[in-house]
């Protein structure tokens, strides 16, 4: 029976399938060695990442030793699991990670909430400039912060919200606000930088200024990439600026958008660690301690940070680093189930 099968001769369509994969690797080898220049000029990104990304990863496991634990007997110091977590979660650390914690949170969903759509604005309004030349030096502005230095966009903040001993000493910025009574004036003396609930408001103001410009580069290659054709039949239709905006140039570039959000959202617990460790102090410790500047003090990096806990560092990193995947992968899941746009 098998043999009269193997008679009947295939369809077309399957014969070709089944010499593709037949000489599938074959094929590809030969397409290699084809474009080997392109292959080759691969070699240092696929070094850097596997001396940056994947062997660092053999590090990880200090989440799970102990040092400087007291509370852990001497002979299972080597390895304690899952201590370091649960003393993360619901033990004696678990204030200080949870407070860093819930910081990040808010720090980074307030600037997805305000900081996403601002990109989004600029590259709309681009859009509207018809004048290359003009539109080009707006364009250079709003990027040039993306390329100064932290600490200069740091200094720059401070200097304009500066501590003063007097009220004719404080920063231009804080007279402004002080003026239109959004800081009260026995506030203005002390510094609106040393005040803990002015921390989140400067860092989310500061690094719009910061990003938006450079952001909106996605967004406005996505917009520049729709067919005149869209916007003349949108005319003919009588529709006005307002409405071809809504019609046809967010519809168009809202799977851009989609992906921009689902990364966004993986990066919720990932916030600059240069920016806060800079901006924060002693005094608003308690709204800008995050996880990284958490995680640094632990390791001892961070002048003061008292014992170094290493251990405990890498599962409070380790523990950031898993939710924001959770978050990617759960922001994708809903995103390909709600539309046809998923990140993978």
């Amino acid at each position: 029976m098998a043999s009269r099968m193997n008679l009947i001769p295939k369809p077309e369509a399957l014969r070709i399938r089944d010499e593709l994969e037949k000489h599938y690797w074959k094929n590809a080898f030969k397409r290699m060695l084809k474009d080997w220049r392109l292959y080759v000029m691969l070699v240092p990104m696929l070094l850097i990442f596997i001396l940056w990304r994947y062997l660092p990863l053999y590090e990880l496991i200090a989440a799970f030793k102990a040092d400087g634990i007291a509370s852990v007997p001497v002979i299972d110091r080597d390895f304690v699991g899952f201590f370091n977590f649960q003393d993360l979660l619901y033990g004696v650390a678990s204030t200080g990670f949870w407070q860093a914690f819930r910081n990040t949170f808010i720090l980074s969903f307030y600037g997805m909430l305000f900081g996403f759509p601002i990109p989004i604005i600029l590259a709309l309004m681009f859009n509207e400039i018809r004048s290359n030349g003009y539109r080009s030096v707006l364009q250079v502005l709003t990027y040039l912060p993306r390329f100064v230095s932290a600490v200069v966009i740091t200094t720059l903040t401070a200097m304009l919200l500066q501590r003063s001993g007097t009220f004719s000493e404080a920063g231009i910025l804080a007279q402004v606000l002080n003026k239109l009574g959004l800081v009260a004036d026995n506030q203005l003396p002390i510094g609106m930088m040393y005040i803990p609930s002015y921390f989140r408001s400067v860092f989310q103001v500061s690094g719009i200024w910061e990003s938006a410009g450079y952001d909106s580069i996605v967004f406005f290659a996505a917009i520049i990439g729709i067919s005149p054709t869209s916007y003349e039949a949108a005319r003919i239709d009588g529709a006005s600026k307002m409405a071809q905006i809504r019609y046809v140039v967010l519809p168009s570039i809202l799977s851009t958008i989609t992906i921009m959000l689902i990364l966004r959202v993986g990066g919720l617990l990932t916030i600059g660690f240069e920016r806060v460790l800079l901006m924060y102090n002693s005094h608003t410790l308690v709204t800008a301690d995050v996880i990284s500047t958490y995680v640094a003090a632990l390791a001892g990096i961070q002048a003061g940070g008292g014992v170094a806990r290493q251990s405990l560092a890498s599962a409070a990193d380790l523990m950031g680093a898993v939710t924001s995947m959770l978050l990617v992968m759960g922001a994708n899941m809903i995103s390909r189930r709600a539309s046809e746009t998923s990140l993978y």
